[in-house]
């Protein structure tokens, strides 16, 4: 769970290392944004040779929040750090880096991003 202005990690090698949440998609008042969601992001610290850079607006897939995630069947999932992977667009889907570092959770994959679920080492 983030909200506006949080810090996200990056979880590709797209060349931002840091993210601020400034929209949440999928509702004007929606306040929270969970496993799967689509978030508009601003570049915060970027490496100087990768395909994005510093103070960029990006769109982002979160795949990893440190607060814990109810699922249907009863269990719960939490990571140790929020991180995201930068997407070209809500309707295409498709990561902008070549790879994705760290496990992702099984709702990124449920909400249609399978490209990025088949890149990670492993979908929890």
């Amino acid at each position: 769970m983030v909200q506006h202005r949080s810090i996200l990690k990056s979880a590709d090698n797209s060349g931002a290392k840091k993210l601020m949440v400034i929209h949440i998609y999928s509702g004007s008042k929606r306040k929270f944004g969970y496993l799967g969601d689509v978030l508009n992001c601003v570049v915060k610290e970027a490496s100087a040779t990768g395909l994005v850079k510093q103070s960029e607006m990006v769109k982002v897939v979160l795949v990893r929040t440190r607060k814990e995630y109810g699922r249907s069947d009863g269990s719960y999932i939490r990571f140790s750090d929020n991180a995201a992977v930068i997407i070209d667009t809500i309707k295409d889907k498709n990561p902008r880096g070549t790879r994705i570092f760290g496990p992702i959770a099984r709702e990124v994959k449920d909400r249609g991003f399978a490209k990025i679920a088949s890149m990670a080492i492993e979908v929890l």
